[in-house]
């Protein structure tokens, strides 16, 4: 027995230790290649040039060292990556390679070029490299395919209310629809994601935070109240135990809000709160002529020149000349110009994000095209469409497609066949009840489906590669809500889609109502004051057959949430100053520390590259297998020093940089910080003035920012990622190359 809990520590201990120090191991460059000639290959740390779908476009430095021989050739290569995509952890790994050029600075004949291209696209995949996505990100230049996808998204401001006390707004779908719940005994309002009940007595109460409030109505006026009939504590004991059972529960989490009792605002359309804890207190920001308020866990400012508010609301700014309006809305590339001031490491970095031109702007862009990507397994995927009476459906406006209305799954009819996307997975059907099989091609009009659409997010997941067992695909951060418009991005489309009422309540995604705030890793979350208890969906399905989620987007998912303890704190992300995240909590397998953000883990039918899967209950190590062009996923393989510890110097050169041009011409740093461009056998001093020396110092920037964003995202989140289902392993070989986002049969 001690010796089994032994290995179980010591299991435990290497694996979050090797989790820990995967930053450091992915900066073990060159990477050295033995070839089958005895030569040594150098390759060095890649400059990304294009990032779409789940193909990545790299350019190397590399050199090349004949057997017999001292000095190395330097030369370029230009390289084509199938990758594999963990948003979760944030890797991007390589699992196949093609290299289309390759070029040398002194001459060298072909057939030796036939080799060295050989060999690096079949040794490439055995390094299992793993890139940092953060690293990535700051380093593309961001390409406009998403861009293209998003637009004439609706910047009307919704209903903005504006509180100088602590209040929560409590969302209703449209008028109240009650219906009895034979469990409880008494009648709930099925259109709200918010615990709301009819008792017997005819009052209203309302449960969230630990506390009940009470109305003569479903929409209020609501007051706290300490004492409630008897039959309403099992309704307690529900909601209460819904939530400890979520995977992301912790015991904070139950006393965060305990003592919070807060103002009930109930809006039954589309609405934003904004609050403050008394009147505004103000602080300057420096190098900038605006004022930032202090006591609110909402995004204003006041730019002293005009005078004028501004609020962030979903990552859309909108001004006004006080806290009551009217609100105007205002593009991010209009915003006084000391909004892309804000020092990195300030307390309100976490707006530079939504501030066009700013490099944190760009970074979020590149992120929103980054897919997460899976593949999965055509004879064990199975989909399960539900529809309320027998399938209706309406025309898509602008296509040729229609939407099933009565269901709350993103089904389409395209000529005479129907399509479903279900947890992030493509699926295909000859009648609308099915059966569905896994669809191998979506269809083309799906790129227009207008942002007017309930099922608009349906164009955010991709087809890649198609083989006999396995179907690649992946989605976008769009799947989820997030949309990239202009120059930054923005959480939702800004519309408001009916929803499906009948004998069963289907809402559409929401763009308001929840204080949606950026995070540079996780994508959006919802404000500070939605903590443990105002959204139950652990019983959801219990209250009305039918009720499923769905008001941000798929309706398995709904975005993490922030949560503070006492006051309201200010967040920086981009700068190396410390952060202080308050409590991170989950729900529906979502959380920001030790969170899992995958829709694929919520299916046992796909695999997804998790590298290392920690089961928090046994403290057990699982893996899937070797990490091979067949799919089967492992932690990448560190060197280690003789005395066991990580060896994150292993092949570095010595302190110097190597890197490369569009042009293929190769430089270095060397150790005294001078630039040196390769010429024949040697290098050669640069000016530092140049073009080139500037085009180094920027590369050079942008990757340091880029490992300087991986170890922030690293010190935001915990050791190991949640327990995710058993997933298959195997299948057959990975295909290259890239169909276009539709797909293509290779059987």
């Amino acid at each position: 027995m001690i010796m089994k809990t032994l290995q179980i520590i010591l299991s435990f201990i290497f694996t979050t230790s090797l989790f820990a120090s995967k930053i450091d191991a992915q900066e073990d460059w060159p990477k050295v290649i033995a070839a089958s000639d005895g030569s040594v290959i150098k390759i060095y740390h890649p400059q990304p040039e294009s990032f779409t779908g789940d193909v990545l476009k790299l350019r190397f430095a590399v050199s090349v060292t004949e057997q017999g021989k001292t000095d190395p050739v330097f030369g370029t290569f230009w390289s084509i990556n199938n990758v594999e995509t963990d948003r979760d952890n944030r890797n991007i790994s390589i699992v196949s390679v093609q290299v289309p050029n390759l070029k040398f600075g002194s001459d060298m004949d072909d057939n030796r070029i036939t080799f060295l291209r050989s060999a690096l696209e079949t040794e490439i995949p055995n390094l299992h490299i793993i890139l940092p996505m953060d690293e990535l990100e700051s380093m593309l230049q961001s390409n406009t395919e998403e861009r293209k996808l998003s637009k004439n998204l609706n910047t009307t401001p919704p209903k903005i209310i504006s509180s100088n006390k602590p209040s929560t707004l409590v969302l209703v779908d449209g008028m109240p629809k009650l219906k009895f719940n034979n469990d409880w005994g008494v009648d709930v309002v099925v259109n709200s994601p918010f615990t709301i009940i009819k008792n017997n007595n005819g009052a209203f109460y309302l449960y969230g935070g630990k506390h009940w409030y009470s109305a003569p109505s479903a929409t209020g006026p609501y007051t706290y109240v300490n004492d409630v009939p008897n039959n309403l504590n099992k309704i307690q004991t529900a909601v209460d135990n819904a939530n400890t059972s979520d995977p992301g529960f912790t015991k904070n989490d139950a006393t965060a809000n305990t003592n919070d009792v807060t103002n009930i605002i109930v809006s039954t359309e589309p609405a934003e709160l904004i609050q403050t804890n008394g009147e505004a207190n103000l602080t300057s920001i420096e190098g900038t002529n605006l004022l930032y308020v202090t006591n609110t866990e909402n995004d204003i400012f006041i730019d002293q020149s005009s005078q004028k508010y501004y609020v962030l609301l979903s990552g859309r700014w909108y001004q006004a000349s006080n806290l009551n309006g009217p609100w105007q809305y205002t593009a991010s590339n209009n915003l006084p110009a000391d909004f892309a001031k804000i020092p990195e490491g300030s307390p309100k970095d976490n707006v530079l994000a939504s501030v066009a031109g700013t490099q944190a702007a760009k970074e979020a862009i590149m992120d929103a095209q980054i897919p997460q990507t899976a593949k999965v397994d055509r004879n064990k995927a199975a989909a399960n469409v539900t529809y309320d009476r027998a399938p209706r459906f309406e025309n898509i406006q602008g296509t040729n497609m229609q939407y099933g209305v009565n269901t709350q799954s993103s089904v389409i009819r395209y000529g005479n066949k129907y399509y479903v996307v279900e947890n992030g997975v493509w699926f295909e059907s000859y009648n609308a009840n099915g059966p569905w099989t896994v669809a191998t091609e979506r269809p083309e009009e799906v790129d227009i489906i207008p942002p007017t659409s309930p099922v608009y997010n349906m164009k955010y997941v991709y087809i890649y590669d198609v083989t006999p067992n396995w179907v690649y695909m992946g989605y976008t951060p769009g799947y989820l809500n997030t949309y990239i418009f202009g120059p930054t991005v923005v959480y939702g489309t800004g519309f408001y889609y009916s929803p499906w009422y009948g004998n069963y309540y289907y809402p559409r995604p929401y763009t308001w109502g929840f204080r949606m705030h950026y995070n540079p890793w996780m994508g959006w979350s919802m404000g500070y004051g939605y903590s443990f208890g105002w959204f139950n969906f652990g019983f959801g399905m219990n209250l009305w057959p039918g009720w499923g989620g769905g008001w941000w987007g798929p309706y398995a998912y709904h975005p993490p949430y922030r949560n503070y303890t006492a006051g309201y704190k200010n967040y920086g992300y981009y700068g190396n100053r410390g952060f202080a995240m308050g409590n991170s909590i989950r729900n529906n397998n979502v959380r920001i520390n030790n969170y899992s953000n995958n829709i694929y883990n919520r299916r046992n039918d796909v695999v997804t590259r998790n590298n290392i899967i920690v089961n928090n209950r046994s403290n057990s190590v699982n893996n899937n297998g070797n990490t091979n062009r067949q799919g089967n996923y492992s932690p990448a393989v560190i060197p280690r020093t003789p005395n066991g510890s990580l060896n994150t110097n292993q092949n570095r050169n010595q302190g110097s940089i190597i890197t490369t041009d569009r042009q293929g011409n190769v430089f270095q740093r060397n150790q005294n910080g001078a630039i040196q461009q390769r010429q024949g056998s040697s290098w050669q001093p640069v000016n530092n003035n140049s073009n080139a020396a500037q085009n180094f110092n920027q590369q050079q920037q942008q990757h340091d920012r880029g490992q300087q964003r991986a170890q922030n995202f690293q010190s935001q989140r915990t050791t190991a990622p949640t327990p995710q289902v058993n997933r298959p392993s195997g299948g057959g070989n990975r295909p290259s190359g890239n169909n276009g986002g539709r797909g293509g049969r290779r059987d």
